[in-house]
């Protein structure tokens, strides 16, 4: 399922968020293995992605570092382009309920949780992380809480054709999330490289639970509502 967009106005500009796809874009950009050539591409992976053993055995405050630095790196196009499609989509309405500062520390706390999962689950693992899907999966947990029934208009794959539809939020993303936990769970003591499908578990949950105390506090004048 792709989302294309929601249905829900923002009341202000969320432009915390236009900062954080702009960082994405300007990295992989310059930084893609097009540009750098695979060697390189691959040492710049090496020297800042998030690697889960050097989180357990930090060869200094740089092992950490990583953690932050790994959620403005993207493999491919394909990688950053479904990311920065899920930010756009989701995340202004959650900037706009949750405030612009608090919107900034909630995004990296929740690629901070994402990419901490991930480690517990491969704590052994020198293969490093990369992504913003934590962060964003955070996005997505917050805003299934704050707008469960906003409608997010999707493709959806039928067959050989795809038919966009309208889909309430909890259906959309409560369907990504039950994927996410079955693809993870069934990944685990797997060897290699792929989805670090327990990244987005981690932000998704920790979304939602940061979200918690703006579902009762009022919404800025951003009331739910549907345009035909």
């Amino acid at each position: 399922m792709i989302p294309l967009k929601d249905d829900i106005h923002s009341s202000t500009r969320p432009f915390v968020t236009y900062i954080i796809l702009g960082l994405n874009i300007a990295v992989y950009i310059a930084r893609n293995e097009f540009i750098l050539g695979a060697r390189a591409f691959n040492v710049f992976i090496s020297q800042f992605g998030a690697i889960p053993y050097l989180v357990f055995h930090p060869a200094g405050v740089s092992s950490y570092l990583r953690v932050i630095s790994s959620m403005f790196m993207h493999a491919g196009i394909m990688h950053i382009a479904g990311n920065m499609l899920f930010l756009w989509v989701f995340a202004d309405n959650v900037e706009d309920r949750i405030g612009h500062v608090k919107f900034l520390f909630f995004y990296l706390l929740c690629g901070i949780a994402g990419t901490l999962l991930h480690c517990v689950t491969s704590p052994s693992s020198m293969i490093p992380l990369v992504g913003a899907s934590g962060a964003i999966s955070g996005v997505l947990g917050a805003y299934i809480l704050l707008f469960p029934k906003a409608r997010i208009l999707a493709l959806i794959p039928l067959g050989f054709f795809m038919r966009a539809i309208y889909m309430p939020s909890y259906l959309f993303l409560g369907l990504w999330f039950v994927y996410q936990f079955l693809l993870g769970f069934l990944s685990m003591g797997a060897g290699g490289g792929g989805v670090a499908y327990f990244a987005h578990i981690g932000g998704f949950v920790l979304g939602v639970m940061l979200a918690l105390p703006f579902k009762f506090a009022g919404s800025k004048g951003n009331i739910e509502f549907h345009v035909s």
